[in-house]
C-alpha cells in the first residue's frame, strides 16, 4: 500500500535542530526512528503529518552505555540491541526476556524502546520491566532537558506527558542490586502478537517483591498494594489467594477482540504466581532460564 499524504521531510542534524522543528509545526509533525508504527500508520491515512522528522542520523541518541549511577538507553537503541547486549541480559535481565517477546525479529531489528514507550499502548511489552526497574525518562524540549520517572510518563492510552515539541532522547535505568525477575506474557499464539496480559516480578535479596502489569488497565501500572503483600512472604496459596482477590481492585482490563476482561483478570493473577515462583527460584540459583515461556 502507498503512502499517499504529502509531507515535508527533514533530516535533522542535532536534538536542538529537532527541537526547533517540532516548535515550528508542533501537532503536524512526527519522529521517525525505526518506523514500525508510523509507516503502518501512514499507509493508512491514520497519521497525516506535514513534516515527517527523521532522527535515526543524530549518532548520540544512540547506544546503550553506562552513565554514572544508570545504564543509559539512547533513543535510537532497539529491541534487537537490548537482546544483543550482555549488560542488559546480566544486569537487567527482566527487560532482555521482555525485549525477545516484542513483535517478530524483522520489527525488533528497527522498533526502538524510546517509540515504543511513546507509542504508550496499554499492552507496552516493555512498560513492566522497565516500571520495576523504576526507569527514568529524559525528554528535550525548547527549555531544555528534564527527567520524569517512567511510571509517570504514560497518561492513558496512546497518551504521554509529552509536549509536540518535546523528545524522548534517552531512557535511564537505575543499577539494581542482587534481583532476579520474570516477564510472564499471554498471548493468543507463538508468534508476532500482543499482549493479552503482561506480568512482570522483580525479587531483590532482601524479600522485596515489585510487581508491574500490561494490557490490564488503561496504562501500565505498578502496584504498591501488590508488592506489599507479597514482600516477605512465603508464596503458599494463601497469600495468593489473597493477591488474586487484590487485582480484581488494583487492576481494570477490557473486552476486546483478543481477550474478555474476566478472561485477562483471572490469568492475571496465574501469571503473578508463576512470575513470583520463577523469580524466588532464580535468587536462589534454580528455576527455568530467562527467556523460557512460563504461560
Amino acid at each position: 500500500m502507498p503512502i499517499a499524504t504529502e509531507f515535508e521531510y527533514f533530516a535533522p542534524a542535532s536534538v536542538r535542530e529537532t527541537v526547533g522543528l517540532l516548535s515550528k509545526f508542533k501537532d503536524k509533525a512526527r519522529l521517525l526512528a525505526g518506523g514500525t508504527d508510523l509507516i503502518v500508520q501512514l499507509k493508512e491515512d491514520v497519521s497525516k503529518p506535514q513534516a515527517l522528522v527523521d532522527i535515526k542520523r543524530i549518532a548520540p541518541l544512540g547506544g546503550i552505555k553506562v552513565q554514572g549511577k544508570f545504564l543509559r538507553l539512547g533513543a535510537l537503541a532497539t529491541f534487537t540491541e537490548l537482546i544483543e547486549s550482555t549488560v542488559i541480559k546480566s544486569k537487567y535481565p527482566i527487560l532482555w526476556e521482555a525485549a525477545r517477546t516484542v513483535a517478530s525479529p524483522g520489527v525488533r531489528n528497527r522498533a526502538t524502546v524510546a517509540g515504543n514507550i511513546c507509542s504508550a499502548v496499554p499492552s507496552l511489552d516493555s512498560a513492566p520491566a522497565l516500571l520495576v526497574y523504576e526507569a527514568v525518562v529524559v525528554i528535550e524540549g525548547p527549555k531544555g532537558s528534564r527527567q520524569i520517572p517512567f511510571a509517570s510518563f504514560i497518561t492513558g492510552p496512546r497518551r504521554t506527558v509529552l509536549a509536540k515539541d518535546e523528545l524522548v532522547t534517552a531512557i535511564l535505568l537505575p543499577q539494581p542490586g542482587k534481583h532476579c525477575g520474570a516477564y510472564v506474557k499471554l498471548g493468543r499464539y507463538a508468534g508476532e502478537d500482543l499482549a493479552q496480559a503482561g506480568v512482570a516480578v522483580l525479587a531483590d535479596a532482601k524479600g522485596a517483591i515489585r510487581a508491574a502489569f500490561c494490557a490490564l488497565a488503561p496504562a501500565p501500572l505498578r502496584s504498591a498494594k501488590i508488592e506489599a503483600l507479597l514482600s516477605c512472604k512465603k508464596c503458599d496459596a494463601a497469600v495468593m489467594a489473597q493477591a488474586c482477590a487484590l487485582l480484581e481492585r488494583e487492576l481494570a482490563p477490557i473486552s476486546d477482540i483478543r481477550s474478555s476482561k474476566e478472561y485477562r483478570l483471572h490469568m492475571a493473577g496465574v501469571m503473578l504466581e508463576r512470575g513470583l515462583k520463577a523469580a524466588c527460584s532464580r535468587l536462589k540459583g534454580e528455576g527455568p532460564d530467562y527467556g523460557k515461556h512460563l504461560i
